[in-house]
């Protein structure tokens, strides 16, 4: 089961770059958010499509794009992207959530 959220609260993602293979699979998924750098990793994107590059860098998920964000969270072979509240910064899709 996938933890509850509700459709008005704010999600936002980050990527671990220590533990992104480059893959790319989040750039397929959703270039909207994700962006693979010169050195092969994985960044999220700000609002206004900028490369966000400091580590734990966020950035907020439009809801039209949250279920290919979701996707990529689960089919990332690093394991590296994670899904959290804005509210209370918890979990919600990536290595570190916790099952519903």
């Amino acid at each position: 089961m996938s933890p509850q959220t509700t459709n008005d609260e704010d999600l936002e993602v980050w990527i671990d770059q220590e533990l992104c293979t480059g893959d790319g699979i989040c750039a397929q998924y959703a270039p909207e958010i994700f962006e693979l750098d010169i050195d092969g990793l994985a960044y999220v994107k700000s609002e206004q499509d900028e490369l966000l590059q400091a580590p734990g860098a966020t950035t907020r998920i439009p809801l039209d794009v949250l279920t290919d964000v979701v996707d990529s969270a689960k089919e990332c072979p690093g394991e590296c992207i994670h899904v959290r509240r804005v509210t209370d910064r918890v979990e919600v899709y990536g290595p570190d959530a916790e099952d519903a």
